[in-house]
């Protein structure tokens, strides 16, 4: 049975949307400035998860550049109707088109069609419901008239598969369960046993983030609230938690029958600090006098310590590795040996695409490590353009920046390594020590943002590398 005190995902895999195909599962997150985007999970059992691809790998799809740091594609929808998958989707800020979207594909590996932009799709966090041959566009707003700071409507149109356009009458649904509660977002349908569930989440995606629920007997409302909101929370546990911002779930039937909600948390470490970001955590969902129950008899998501391991020793391949935004080209080769990067102009702390390609920071003890063969550069962390580390040679010398100023220089080496253990950090060269740093500046909670940590190797004028490996202690 799938362990509900387990991340489904470690690292930042915020945002998770699941749908099921005949015995299949598939699931996506949210993704932000990173490219490839939204990443494609299959499994067949719920517990063991095997990457297919992203819906956003070609740089003609859409537009990454000029996105701020924690911006960029939220809160992904996937769904499958008629041998066809449906991605909905908010590409927020960048120069190019933005707002919502919708994406379709035959096969959820790919290749993706390019974004048909909703325009008239005002706000973010968009989902579909299938029901009855009609498909349902769900989303959520800003209220125009709030009644408090930052209360957002749920609202509902129809939207036409052949054009893909929304038509007919909007409906608004819902403007939050508890009086204050700010953001109601990630809004999703389901239809179960003559109602229609709305599941919502409010409060904000920190630490007040949490999950309720209302039902009505037509898609179209009125909908009722259940008189148990929220549902399910963590906040009454406060920050010190193992676990804290639960919530923004999306709702599966299981293998056995058993319902399952895929939702985020964040494991933080050092004090409230989330390295990880906001991880993917499942908890089973049973159905209570008309209600569905989060967690029975638990209530909350337990504390125990997961581990996943990037492939079994070197990760110089495959779909872990990322770039930050789009370039107009590609700039670097991975092989089964090395990993080569050719200069972009940018350097890491520019709101562009620097020549960094980095994994997810998914465990919280680790070792990344990576030998500098030709030309210049070494490693580097990555939380934000504001907040970041690097280590490598530059000028003859080793160099250690934090945030674009010089902390550390020494003789030149071959052999970088990243050792973490919590927040603490420590810089390696040549199997010699060199400094340790405390990681809590590298976290979203310390400069507001929505993502983890990255680990990557990086150059200013070019470089190769070989023996890149990123390995759980």
């Amino acid at each position: 049975m799938l362990a509900p005190d387990l991340p489904v995902l470690s690292g930042t895999y915020p945002d998770p949307s699941i749908c099921r195909v005949g015995d299949d599962f598939y699931l996506v997150t949210s993704t932000f400035e990173y490219f490839p985007g939204l990443p494609v999970f299959h499994s067949t059992d719920l517990r063991e998860w095997t990457q297919l691809g992203h819906v956003i790998d070609r740089i003609d799809q859409l537009d990454l550049s000029g996105v701020a740091s924690s911006r960029g594609l939220y809160a992904p929808t996937i769904r499958h109707h008629e041998g066809v998958f449906y991605l909905v989707c908010t590409l927020v800020d960048g120069t190019g088109p933005s707002g919502n979207f919708v994406m379709t594909a035959t096969d959820a590996a790919g290749p993706w069609s390019n974004p048909h932009w909703l325009s008239d799709a005002k706000g973010f966090d968009p989902s579909l419901l299938f029901h009855e041959g009609r498909c349902w566009y769900v989303g959520t707003r800003l209220r125009e008239d709030p009644d408090w700071h930052d209360q957002a409507d749920v609202w509902l149109r129809e939207l036409d598969l052949a054009t893909l356009s929304l038509v007919g009458e909007e409906h608004v649904l819902w403007h939050g369960a508890v009086e204050g509660a700010v953001w109601s977002e990630g809004p999703h349908i389901y239809s179960h046993d003559g109602w229609f569930y709305l599941v919502a989440s409010e409060g904000g995606t920190e630490e007040h983030h949490a999950i309720s629920v209302a039902r009505s007997r037509a898609i179209t409302g009125p909908y009722e609230g259940n008189r148990a909101n929220p549902v399910f929370t963590h906040r009454t546990l406060g920050i010190g938690h193992p676990i804290t911002g639960v919530g923004h779930p999306d709702l599966v039937v299981g293998p056995d029958g058993q319902w399952w909600a895929f939702l985020l948390g964040q494991r933080p470490r050092g004090g409230y600090h989330a390295n990880l970001g906001r991880e993917t955590f499942a908890v089973p969902v049973d159905w209570e006098l008309g209600w569905p129950v989060f967690a029975a008899g638990v209530g909350q998501l337990a504390a125990v310590e997961g581990r996943r391991h990037l492939g079994a020793g070197r990760i110089v391949t495959g779909l872990d590795w990322n770039q930050v935004r789009t370039a107009a080209s590609n700039f670097f080769d991975i092989t089964d040996d090395a990993i080569t990067l050719r200069a972009t102009g940018a350097a890491l702390g520019d709101p562009a695409t620097p020549a960094f390609v980095a994994v997810r920071q998914r465990d919280h003890a680790l070792t990344f490590a990576a030998t500098l063969v030709d030309g210049d550069g070494g490693i580097a962390v990555r939380q934000s353009d504001s907040a970041w580390l690097s280590f490598g040679v530059a000028d003859g010398r080793a160099v250690v920046r934090r945030n674009g100023e010089v902390i550390h220089t020494r003789a030149a080496g071959r052999c970088f390594e990243l050792r973490a253990d919590d927040q603490r950090y420590e810089l390696w060269l040549d199997g010699e020590h060199v400094l340790e740093f405390d990681g809590r500046f590298l976290s979203a909670q310390s400069v507001a943002g929505f993502v983890g940590v990255w680990i990557g190797v990086y150059t200013d004028t070019g470089g190769r590398f070989d023996e890149v490996d990123y390995a759980a202690r």
